[in-house]
């Protein structure tokens, strides 16, 4: 670990600041749509992974991008379930977070950033950019992956990202729910360390900033977390 700490503390948002449904059941669950599926839907997944990226990326809009989904399901679901299915994917914001990104913010030496693969749909709800305040909206140098025209694990939407700030690898704390997107920042020579969804979010990353040299200024003790059942 390198000597100085680092400038910036940079965040996923799902699984770090949000919580987010993590299968297709939940989302319909949570949509209040019948969940339905048999094998030759299962065979779509290939495709479905595409579709989610090229969205992802900026490169489909949306009304496309749920046509295409419903297409790979074998006719049991439609466009507008799966419009419905999608508005319901991100949950609500884990206990502690925002507290911990004001008090990050009140280092002067630390900037706080958020690096997210998303789309222009999820970017614009209140657990994201609500107006009455988040823990995405308060991080000073938000950026997500339809804007970047790059998704996670890959290489460019990192470089990007330093583009896009002018911090340097070795000045990026990188928090990040999926190991191999904290591969790939660690092997581009960032700080990253690997965030469980399914535990105290707040908690793991206020011991990752004491870790690599960061205090927080009078830290306030996360919320109790309880997993979701």
């Amino acid at each position: 670990m390198p000597d100085a700490p680092p400038r910036m503390v940079c965040f996923d948002a799902g699984g770090v600041l949000v919580r987010i449904c993590r299968t297709w059941q939940e989302r319909c669950q949570r949509a209040n749509v019948e969940y339905r599926w048999n094998d030759e839907a299962e065979r779509g997944k290939t495709a479905r992974h595409e579709i989610y990226t090229a969205h992802e990326s900026g490169r489909m809009d949306h009304d496309t991008y749920c046509a295409r989904i419903a297409s790979t399901t074998a006719g049991l679901y439609s466009p507008e379930q799966v419009r419905a299915i999608h508005l319901a994917w991100i949950i609500d914001e884990y206990p502690g977070v925002r507290s911990l990104v004001h008090t990050l913010q009140q280092l002067p030496t630390i900037t706080t950033a958020l690096l997210s693969n998303t789309n222009a749909v999820h970017w614009q709800t209140p657990h994201m950019m609500g107006r009455n305040g988040s823990a995405v909206r308060a991080i000073e140098t938000p950026h997500a992956s339809h804007l970047l025209g790059h998704t996670k694990p890959g290489t460019e939407i990192y470089r990007a990202f330093e583009r896009e700030t002018g911090f340097a690898a070795d000045d990026i704390l990188f928090f990040d729910d999926t190991a191999e997107n904290i591969h790939t920042a660690r092997a581009l020579g960032w700080r990253a360390e690997h965030i469980d969804h399914t535990k105290d979010t707040a908690a793991q990353l206020a011991r990752h900033l004491a870790a690599h040299g960061i205090d927080l200024p009078h830290p306030q003790p996360p919320k109790p977390y309880t997993p979701p059942a």
